[in-house]
Formats: C-alpha cells, structure tokens, sequence
C-alpha cells in the first residue's frame, strides 16, 4: 500500500507549499491573455569574481593587484575586456550580451552586496535569498514573501517555480512554489506503468475523504495535465536562440518553455555553481573563463528566444558575495565581500553601471582586502519588486529593512 500523504520528487513532480486555488484550468486564458510582469532570477553559487567579469579596466589597481589573473584592457589584446562606458567592460567571455548593453536593456550594479561580513558560502546564500542579513531564524524567502504579498485569486500552479531538484531557499514559505528539475517529466514516473499508476493516484485523491487533500490532489493531476497539453517536449526555440547543452543553458530552456506555454509563470529560478575560484582562475581563458562561457550564452539565448516577451520580464543575477581584490598565491582570489548584479529586460534603464564605485585602492577596501559595498543587494531586489513586479509596499517583503525608495540604485524610470 502506497500512502495517500505522498511526496513525489527525483524526476516525478516536487509541489512544495501546495494549496493552490480550486479551478485554476480554467482561469488559464485568463492568464495566457493578461501579460503579467515575470521575474527571472540566477543564482551563481559559490561566489563569483565580479572584478573579473565587470571589469574596472580604468582603476589601475585592478592591474597591480592582478598581476596574472587580471582581465587585460580593451584591446589590449586578443582576450582583453570589452568596453561599456570607458571605465568598466565586460569579461571577452560575455561578449553574447553586449548586445542587451549597446540597445540599453542590460544594467549593471557593482560594489553590491550584504552588510553582513561573513565570509561564508552557506551563510551568505542564505542572507540573500532570505534577504535579511545577519539572521539565521528567517523562516521564509524573499521571492516567497512577495508571493504572500501579492496575492493572486487567479494564479495557476506554475507561478513560482524554480527549475532545480530542490526547492531554493528564496521560495520556500507559505506561498505555493514548484521544483522542477526535467519539465518535460513533470508527472508521476512509474516505467512502462506510469499511465496506470497515475490513474490509480488520482482516483484515491478524488475520493478522499479529507477535503483539503481532495483539492490538493486534483489541482495536482490537473497541474500535470496543464502541462503535458502544453506539449514540453516538442519545444523548439525562436528567433535564433540556441541553448548551450550544459545543465544551466537546459534550465533556462525550461523556463522559456514554460513563459510561452502561458502557465501564469510568474517568477523563475535558476543556479549556476562553480564559482569558487581558488586556484588557478584564470583571465580571459581559463576556469573562470568557461563558466562565464556558459553563463552568458545560456542568458543571451533567453532573453533571445523570449522575444516581444522580455518587454514585461526581467532577468536578475546574484552572488553571495566577491572575491578579494588581490590574487592569491595560488593565482586564483580568496572570498571577498562585493560584488556585480545584471539586470536585463523591459523597463530596464540598461546601458549604465549604478552604484558609487568605492575604489581598489587599499585605504578603500573593505578590511583592506575587498572591494567595498555601496549598494544594499536589498535596495536592488526592493526596487525590482515595487518598480518592476509592482509592490507598491515592499516592507513585508523585506522584514527589518527600512525600504526607501531614495536608496533604489534607478534601475527603472
């Protein structure tokens, strides 16, 4: 016997906080016809060197504190940086989104990041994707807590979903979230007897005696066969976009899909790891290098094959925190404290780098090593949420935050 209290994951269908509003099917239209504003959010675990991949090729103490690692000036030569506004440039790696730069959709935020000072990964993910700093109790996420704000009688469970085996830590909370690692797999898995096993799960849930699990169970059978009508598998990219074939480029593939089926996808999730470079970073080749590859042409083919559709999405990139401005003697860098953030999408006053760039010289680093914060990673995710996803009170969203719009770096008009 198979109890009816079943949490289906690892290839199946992960539904955390499930209570999703009855007869969500058929409000779909209502979703596919009113374009909500859509968040993307990336998570680059383990700390990447945003020195190197926003690149102050005019602060000549990048350059003496690098000497083997840092990323050459603008032409330079063949790998050197690509020029923005004179001063910073993009690492040659992420030369597929200087396009999203040159048309004014791309901002960057640099020397952001936490108050906090801690140092470590564990705990500066989970500040971030909390949003408060310092504590360990936050119960919830800050992407949940806006869900919880912004209550939707009409939302379908594919809202909030983060393509990954787990849920992230930013959307766990009360407010219904999904993980899904394979979309096209989102259903129960049982072999050859799949069809049969899923008939049976659904006949045991209609006839529950349990009220709560009754609803539950059918706008789950009915979330999966939303979603097998929108045919996952057949998905073929517009406009040119071509994914790279690692996991991340998959993921954002997903989220695509998912954006056009017209689910009522409201926010979306994505991690990318591998950003703890120690040793042997490298400059314009090397490790940092071919993650950077990946990174930015898995976005690049997003924001693509997304179309007409950015006009009301915005992409949102993150780290938990830099790395420290001098080499080290294994020529990688050592955990820093700030770092860059990429905003890419309508609205967005791209072709800008916001925030007060402190300096590298060592009288203006953080405890004489780190590139300085001078923008609250929290003034940017607040100002995403009321200027772009339309909170016009964002105070909930960020507990024990004084939240002024005065502190907002101006990423939107």
């Amino acid at each position: 016997m198979v109890s009816r209290r079943v949490f289906l994951r690892n290839g199946a269908f992960a539904m955390v906080s499930l209570g999703f509003a009855p007869g969500f099917l058929s409000r779909t239209a209502l979703a596919a016809g009113a374009r909500a504003k859509r968040l993307i959010a990336i998570f680059q675990r383990g700390a990447v060197d945003g020195l190197s991949v926003v690149v102050p090729h005019g602060d000549a103490d990048y350059y003496r504190s690098r000497p083997s690692i840092a990323i050459a000036r603008p032409n330079a030569v063949e790998d050197g940086a690509i020029d923005l506004d004179g001063f910073f440039g993009f690492n040659p790696r992420l030369r597929a989104l200087k396009p999203f730069w040159d048309a004014r959709e791309l901002a960057i935020v640099h020397a952001c990041g936490s108050p906090d000072s801690t140092r470590s990964h564990f705990d500066a993910q989970d500040y971030m994707e909390t949003a408060t700093p310092g504590v360990k109790s936050t119960g919830d996420g800050w992407l949940n807590r806006y869900l919880q704000a912004k209550r939707d009688q009409d939302a379908t469970p594919f809202r909030a979903v983060a393509v990954a085996s787990q849920l992230p830590r930013m959307l766990q909370g009360s407010a219904a979230a999904l993980a899904l690692h394979q979309v096209d797999q989102f259903g129960i898995r049982a072999g050859q007897a799949s069809d049969k096993v899923s008939a049976l799960f659904e006949r045991a849930y209609g006839v529950s005696p349990n009220t709560q699990l009754n609803v539950t169970g059918r706008e789950a059978f009915e979330a999966i066969k939303m979603l097998q009508a929108a045919n996952p598998s057949q998905y073929q990219p517009e406009h040119g976009a071509d994914y790279p074939r690692s996991p991340f480029g998959q993921s954002l593939k997903q989220i695509a899909q998912l954006a056009k089926a017209d689910v009522g996808l409201e926010v979306a999730f994505a991690d990318l790891g591998g950003w703890d470079t120690h040793v042997n970073q490298g400059a314009g080749q090397g490790q940092l290098a071919s993650r950077l590859d990946d990174f930015g042409n898995a976005i690049s083919a997003l924001v693509v094959d997304l179309g007409d559709r950015m006009a009301d999405t915005v992409v949102l990139t993150m780290s938990e925190f830099g790395r420290a401005v001098n080499e080290n003697g294994n020529r990688g860098t050592d955990h820093g404290h700030g770092n860059a953030m990429m905003v890419i999408g309508g609205g967005v006053r791209g072709g800008r780098v916001y925030g007060r760039w402190p300096g590298l010289a060592v009288d203006r680093r953080y405890d004489g090593r780190d590139l300085a914060v001078t923008t609250d990673f929290r003034d940017v995710f607040a100002e995403v949420v009321v200027r772009h996803l339309g909170i016009p009170d964002a105070r909930p969203v960020f507990p024990g935050y004084a939240v002024s719009a005065a502190r907002f770096p101006g990423l939107f008009a």
